[in-house]
């Protein structure tokens, strides 16, 4: 696409011009309309695709989780649905749960150890 094409901000986008811009196939595009939600293109009275904007974004941000950061389209959707998590401190309740879980493990541990020993006899 030439740099004059490519300044031109249009309303609507049909699915070639859309290919071209993300460099993907109107194949990909119409699947991945079928596995992400956020992606839902509006159709004309032919029924052509017109995509806005904000869908050629979606598209580029889906391109790069699946193609960049390698993930699947599951992780993919769950990532445009709910984005990264911010880093929060651990609830009282999830220390709470954690050490116990360590003392369980460590009686584990220990009630092998005297069964190892009683193998060993």
């Amino acid at each position: 696409m030439d740099s004059k094409t490519q300044s031109i901000k249009k309303l609507y986008y049909s699915i070639g011009e859309v290919s071209k811009i993300t460099e993907l196939k109107p194949y990909v595009l119409r699947y991945w309309e079928t596995e992400f939600k956020e992606l839902r293109p509006s159709k004309n009275k032919a029924g052509n695709r017109t995509y806005r904007q904000k869908d050629i974004d979606i598209i580029l941000r889906i391109k790069d989780l699946l193609y960049n950061q390698k993930f699947t389209i599951e992780g993919a959707r769950r990532m445009l649905t709910d984005p990264e998590p911010v880093n929060e401190e651990p609830s009282e309740s999830s220390i709470l749960e954690n050490e116990s879980n360590a003392e369980v493990l460590t009686n584990i541990r220990r009630e092998l150890k005297s069964i190892l020993e009683e193998l060993n006899k």
